[in-house]
């Protein structure tokens, strides 16, 4: 019971933290910040392979399956936005 609220009180610190380190981030710079966190969700992806194919228990192979789903929406839908945003720094007539 200790160890869960030391965990809940260590992940609603990072929250917090990152919360406040976020709101501090002018404009111009979210494009690099959602590349950076695009390669870090391309690090999970290759973590959650490693876990679902190292595995020998079915329910761990699963849980590895579901979190490759989830990265690699992240990293598809991270990447879908970062162009979105590199298209508003464009001129009109460059193509």
């Amino acid at each position: 019971m200790d160890l869960l609220i030391v965990h809940l009180f260590i992940f609603v610190l990072a929250a917090f933290v990152g919360f406040e380190v976020i709101s501090k981030v002018p404009p111009t710079l979210h494009t690099p910040l959602m590349s950076g966190a695009n390669a870090i969700s391309g690090i999970t992806l290759v973590g959650a392979l490693l876990v679902a194919s190292h595995t020998g228990c079915v329910i761990t192979c699963h849980l590895g399956f579901i979190a490759i789903i989830f990265a690699t929406i992240n990293v598809v839908g991270g990447f879908m936005v970062t162009d979105r945003m590199l298209e508003m720094f464009k001129k009109k007539g460059d193509e």
